[in-house]
């Protein structure tokens, strides 16, 4: 990573003149590279945007990522109904921004440290890490996706950057997702019991 990348961003989404609406394809090849762990930036990143059925296709091309992961691969290709999922003008310009924001703290921020956290050996346990952020995206839940979104991008830049403290960030970040989607989980079923009960179920 590094300051051509966030540049080619920013430039990418202009002054506000003109149509602009990119593909998660688009967005890839913005980054010059289809690493997984770029991939995974990406689509964590629209798994937060709220684009109808998006959070299912997405997740779904998460999952397919961290099974790419646990077999030691690096690169995934794109399923073509996810390369082609569209932002519309707004939300193009947003992430486009957000994304150059994230590097340019990012390069300055994020370093080598803690490197056994992203070590090879890791990976396994990094699949699966990325396959329950998946799970959590895929339910239905009020704001379920910002949690374990976020979990997602701090394990690709902990990775890209080989930045172990990033990817505890992730494990702490994803672990109050899982402790949210068990709260809404305990107090929908609460409520379908007194439901129940009030009406003589």
């Amino acid at each position: 990573m590094n300051d051509g990348i966030a540049r080619r961003l920013r430039d990418a989404a202009g002054d506000g003149a003109g149509e602009l609406r990119l593909t998660l394809r688009e967005l890839l090849h913005l980054h010059g590279e289809g690493s997984g762990a770029v991939l995974l930036m990406l689509m964590a990143l629209l798994s937060t945007v709220p684009i109808a059925g998006a959070g299912t296709v997405i997740s779904l091309g998460i999952f397919a990522l961290a099974w790419a992961w646990l077999r030691g691969r690096d690169t995934l290709h794109l399923p073509e109904r996810l390369a082609t999922l569209t932002l519309n003008e707004t939300w193009t310009r947003r992430c486009l921004h957000w994304l150059a924001w994230t590097y340019e703290r990012a390069e300055g921020r994020l370093r080598p440290r803690w490197e056994a956290l992203s070590h090879a050996r890791t990976r396994f346990w990094w699949a699966l890490w990325i396959a329950l952020m998946a799970a959590l995206i895929f339910l239905p839940l009020p704001l379920g996706n910002l949690l374990p979104g976020t979990s997602l991008m701090l394990l690709s830049l902990g990775w890209l950057f080989r930045d172990g403290i990033a990817l505890l960030l992730s494990a702490a970040t994803g672990a109050a997702g899982v402790g949210y989607a068990v709260s809404v989980g305990h107090l929908a079923f609460a409520a379908w019991q007194q439901a129940g009960a009030w009406l003589g179920l």
